[in-house]
C-alpha cells in the first residue's frame, strides 16, 4: 500500500470553509498565499500546485469570461503574467512555463466561475517516474514557504517596472 504525507491538508479539512467563491479577493484577504496585488487583479500561490511556485492570477471582480474584463483589467493580467514569469525566472531558475486559462469545466477548469490564469514554471524532467506510473505529484516545498521566497522578488521587480 502507498502512503503519502500531505500534514498541510489537515488544515484545509479541520478548517473552517469560506463561504462563496474560494478566489474573491475577499475570502484571500489574509490568505498567506498572496503574493502581489495590483489594481484590478493579484497573484497568489495555488494551493494545490502541478509543480514548485505555480502562481495564479487573479482578477478582484467575480467574472468568469475574459470578455468580461475590461481593457484596463486584460492589460494587467497580462502584465502581471509578465511580472510572475521573471520573478520566477530569477526566483527559482525554470527551464520553461506553461501560462494558461481554463475556460469551463470541460475545459479542466476546477474553479470555473472566477476567471484566473495558472503561471506554471517547468523544468525538463519534472514530470517524473512517481507522476507518471504512480499518479502521484511530489512538491518539495510546502507552498506557503514558496510563496515567503518569492515576495520579495515581487517587490523588486515591481519597483524596477514602476521606475
Amino acid at each position: 500500500m502507498e502512503t503519502i504525507f500531505a500534514p498541510w491538508r489537515m488544515a484545509y479539512i479541520r478548517g473552517e470553509k469560506a463561504a462563496g467563491c474560494v478566489l474573491c479577493r475577499d475570502s484571500c484577504r489574509d490568505e498567506e498565499l498572496v503574493v502581489c496585488e495590483g489594481k484590478s487583479a493579484f497573484v497568489m500561490m495555488n494551493r494545490y500546485p502541478y509543480t514548485g511556485g505555480h502562481l495564479m492570477i487573479v482578477p478582484y471582480r467575480h467574472i468568469c469570461r475574459l470578455g468580461d474584463l475590461t481593457p484596463e483589467e486584460g492589460l494587467e493580467l497580462f502584465a502581471l503574467q509578465d511580472l510572475s514569469v521573471r520573478v520566477l525566472t530569477e526566483a527559482m531558475k525554470p527551464e520553461g512555463f506553461n501560462l494558461g486559462t481554463n475556460l469551463g469545466k470541460a475545459a479542466g477548469a476546477g474553479i470555473d466561475d472566477h476567471l484566473h490564469v495558472h503561471v506554471v514554471p517547468r523544468w525538463v524532467g519534472d514530470t517524473n517516474f512517481i507522476s507518471v506510473i504512480g499518479e502521484v505529484r511530489v512538491i518539495p516545498e510546502d507552498v506557503a514557504g514558496t510563496a515567503a521566497q518569492l515576495r520579495p522578488f515581487f517587490v523588486k521587480f515591481r519597483r524596477e517596472v514602476r521606475g
